[in-house]
C-alpha cells in the first residue's frame, strides 16, 4: 500500500497518524486476467486504485456490442464514479486486462477521509477533476482528432498498451474498426 500513500502524498500534505488510520480502512485485493472488478446495473462502494496491471472499462449497448470506454494502469484510482457519487446502479464493467494488483478504497474509508483527514476534501476533489478532465478531453478528442492522432495520443497516455491488451479493444477505444487500426499501424511502422 506504499505505492497508494505516495501518490496521496503527491496530491495532498498527510501525516504519518493519518495515513495510517486512512489505510487502515484500505486492504489489498488482486484479480486474475478477465476478472471483472465491478459489473454493471450493480451499486458502486469502493474506489481501486492499480498497482500493477491494466483494466478496461467497458459499456454494453443496446445491440450487445461492448464498447471500451478507457483503459486505467498502474497508479490510477478507477470506478464507475457517477454511481459511485450518486448511489444509482453502474452502466460500466471494469474488467482485468491482466492479473491486476490493486488497493481498494470503501467507500467507508472515503467518507472517513473527508471527515478526518486534514485535506480529505482536496483530495477527493483532486482525484475527481483529474478524472472529470480525462473524461471531458476524451470526448473531446473523440470529435476534433483524427484517428491517427487519437492513436498517438493513446500510446503516450499508455506507451505498451499494444503489448497488454488485445487490439479490438484498443480499436473501440479509439472509436475505428480493428481493420482501420491495422492501416494506421502499418502507416506508423
Amino acid at each position: 500500500m506504499n505505492t497508494l500513500r505516495n501518490a496521496i502524498s503527491q496530491m495532498i500534505s498527510i501525516s504519518e497518524a493519518e495515513a495510517e488510520e486512512f489505510m487502515a480502512f484500505c486492504y489489498r485485493k488482486s484479480f486474475r486476467k478477465k476478472a471483472i472488478l465491478s459489473d454493471d446495473d450493480q451499486f458502486i462502494n469502493e474506489v481501486y486504485f492499480i498497482e500493477k496491471g491494466i483494466l478496461r472499462v467497458k459499456i454494453i449497448d443496446l445491440d450487445g456490442r461492448e464498447h471500451t470506454t478507457h483503459f486505467a494502469s498502474e497508479n490510477q484510482f478507477i470506478a464507475d464514479y457517477n454511481a459511485f457519487l450518486t448511489g444509482k446502479k453502474s452502466r460500466y464493467q471494469l474488467e482485468a486486462m491482466e492479473d491486476l494488483e490493486t488497493v481498494v478504497l470503501p467507500r467507508k474509508a472515503i467518507e472517513w477521509g473527508y471527515q478526518n483527514l486534514k485535506e480529505g476534501e482536496k483530495l477527493g476533489r483532486l482525484v475527481a477533476e483529474y478524472y472529470f478532465i480525462y473524461l471531458d478531453t476524451r470526448i473531446q478528442h473523440l470529435y476534433t482528432l483524427s484517428p491517427l492522432e487519437r492513436y498517438d495520443l493513446m500510446n503516450g497516455l499508455f506507451p505498451d498498451i499494444h503489448n497488454r491488451v488485445p487490439q479490438h479493444m484498443i480499436a473501440s477505444y479509439l472509436g475505428i474498426t480493428p481493420i482501420h487500426l491495422s492501416r494506421i499501424k502499418k502507416q506508423k511502422d
